[in-house]
């Protein structure tokens, strides 16, 4: 028995009728979020999730934590200018995981664009096309004033083409001027997503988590679930939401709200590319561009690969999203037009990824042009169903902040309660105590190398990987050592996987090599490897031979099909994507 398992299954013993006042459905960022504020507020939440905490749209993003410059032009300044103040916070509420990116613009025209950008603005279905300087120097000025509110990056640059080729020396000449502004990126957005979910743990003992559990039955106020192993409970909240994203309408649907079409996703892919070349080019920059399909794309540097994104394509089944071929041809075209001195190829795509936006339902012409702005519409109690449902609609990953607070807001009035603490100033997880400024920084790693015994270069490492939580890890007693490293991922130990079977919550292999560590999208993973993580969470879970057999395959078995890795004992390939029916 793991200790947090063991502290959940106290929790989930001593629950009585009426001792959870607000139930979670879905646990990506939204979801947690709102979980870890009602928390904080002295809310008895259950938060639970069909598959793991952060497993699905909220393990899809382009990584990026932005203010969204290309909303200015489809006239949403009010999200804009809540993008900007949640970017600039997350860089300080969790700095182990976000940090700032300068963003380079390429710029092919003088004029063009604006008589398209006006039309938009008013409401033209329209997408604009071919940005010039002068609409995207008006567009960085306007950034910049919406993310003047905690203010923590420099302005924008407007560069002339010749300084613009020195910053970016492969973008292809035909450009007449770049700019740089600052946004930010998230390292490991799914494991945020846990620490959210572990933050309201720790803030709310009469709250309760439940990933990879099941709805089993709605009837009269009373909802049954069950749980991976079996364990089956039922509680009777006072208010309900569904934070299930691209799965709001088959929630709503099985607790008996009145049919009602919510959402209309679209898929969003990225690849990931073996380039160290074009790492060492963008110099920490990404370039944020348009595609010759006038699509706005991306890439950058990330964890030492290059991450391209992204497609935007409506989509509505998201248990079998994946990127498909034709979207990784477009991608390495995409590049190669704005890149031409550098070579894109097939065998350098390492990992590919794909997930459903949950936006609203829309008859909009362009995907691109659906607002990313989010909604919680309220289905009201109704006979056989005595509590209400607010359904978390859109919104961006940026944002689950002020959206959950929003959210908050409105539970602590119905239920007639006051916010005790407000989290804009809250840090998360391995953010907290985290030693920002270098000297800080030095101290701590000083500090932490003489208490465990590690050199400083690794508690440097994983104060990267973990924040203040790396403390806890060099902490924990194990058989394992921290010396001891996982065959293909040496920057691994196994004293890491150990603690992280034991304390984070985990039920299959899969959130490991998946979510609460970077191990399979950095193409670390081998067979061996994953035997290795595989045998030190079986001891920690109490897996038989039958179990870790079935844990193992299936970790093989998403990587081919959802991610275009074929696992062997040397590494990885890439894997042929079957043709979409």
């Amino acid at each position: 028995m793991t200790d947090m398992a063991a502290d959940l299954k106290q929790r989930f013993s001593q629950l009585q009728d009426g001792g959870i006042d607000v139930v979670i459905f879905g646990a990506g960022v939204n979801g947690a979020g709102l979980f870890r504020d009602l928390s904080a507020q002295g809310i008895n939440c259950l938060i639970l999730d069909k598959a793991d905490f952060g497993s699905g749209t909220s393990a899809a993003p382009s990584r990026l934590i932005h203010g969204g410059l290309k909303y200015l032009e489809t006239g949403e300044f009010r999200l804009v200018a809540q993008s900007a103040l949640e970017r600039n916070l997350l860089l300080k509420n969790a700095p182990h995981c976000v940090e700032a990116l300068p963003t380079f613009v390429p710029i092919f025209s003088w004029m063009r664009g604006i008589p398209a950008a006006l039309r938009t603005l008013v409401g033209s279905t329209t997408a604009p096309r071919s940005r010039g300087a002068v609409l995207i120097k008006i567009g960085l000025a306007l950034y910049d004033f919406f993310g003047s509110r905690n203010r923590v990056m420099p302005r924008h640059r407007f560069l002339l083409k010749g300084r613009a080729l020195k910053e970016m020396p492969h973008v292809t000449p035909q450009i007449v001027a770049g700019g740089i502004y600052y946004d930010a990126k998230i390292s490991r957005p799914e494991r945020l997503v846990y620490e959210l979910v572990n933050d309201g743990l720790e803030a709310n003992k009469g709250s309760l988590a439940a990933n990879t559990t099941k709805l089993v039955s709605a009837a009269e106020g009373l909802l049954t679930f069950q749980r991976a192993d079996g364990y089956a409970f039922s509680v009777k909240p006072k208010l309900v939401v569904n934070a299930a994203g691209p799965w709001i309408d088959q929630v709503n649907a099985a607790l008996g709200a009145p049919a009602h079409h919510l959402i209309g996703g679209t898929k969003g892919s990225h690849i990931l590319l073996d380039h160290p070349e074009l790492v060492r080019s963008l110099n920490g920059h990404m370039i944020y561009f348009e595609a010759d399909d006038g699509r706005i794309c991306l890439v950058y540097g990330y964890l030492g690969q290059a991450l391209v994104g992204s497609t935007d394509i409506p989509c509505d089944d998201p248990d079998n999203v994946r990127c498909e071929e034709h979207e990784i041809d477009y991608f390495l075209d995409s590049v190669r037009s704005l890149l031409p001195s550098l070579r894109f190829e097939r065998d350098q795509v390492t990992y590919s990824y794909s997930g459903i936006r949950p936006l609203p339902a829309s008859d909009a012409s362009s995907p691109g042009l659906i607002s990313r702005d989010h909604s919680a519409p309220i289905f009201e109690p109704q006979l056989g169903r005595p509590f209400p449902i607010i359904s978390l609609v859109g919104g961006k990953w940026t944002t689950f902040r002020g959206f959950a607070e929003e959210v908050a807001d409105t539970v602590l009035t119905r239920l007639q309660r006051s916010r005790k603490r407000s989290t804009e100033r809250l840090a998360i997880g391995g953010g907290r105590d985290y030693p920002v400024g270098s000297h800080e920084r030095t101290s701590w790693i000083r500090s932490m190398a003489a208490k465990t015994g590690v050199d400083a270069s690794r508690a440097d490492e994983l104060l990267s990987r973990y924040g203040t939580t790396a403390a806890a890890i060099l902490a924990h007693r194990s058989e394992y050592s921290d010396s001891q490293r996982i065959s293909g991922a040496q920057r691994h130990s196994t004293l890491e996987i150990d603690w992280i079977s034991r304390q984070e919550l985990v039920v299959h292999l899969s959130d490991i090599v998946f979510r609460r560590t970077t191990m399979a999208i950095e193409g670390l993973l081998t067979i061996q490897g994953l035997r290795e993580i595989g045998a030190i969470a079986a001891v920690a879970l109490q897996w038989d031979a039958q179990r870790l057999s079935r844990e193992i395959d299936d970790v093989v078995t998403s990587l081919a099909k959802f991610h275009g890795q074929v696992l062997t004992e040397e590494g990885v390939r890439r894997a042929a994507i079957p043709a979409t029916r």
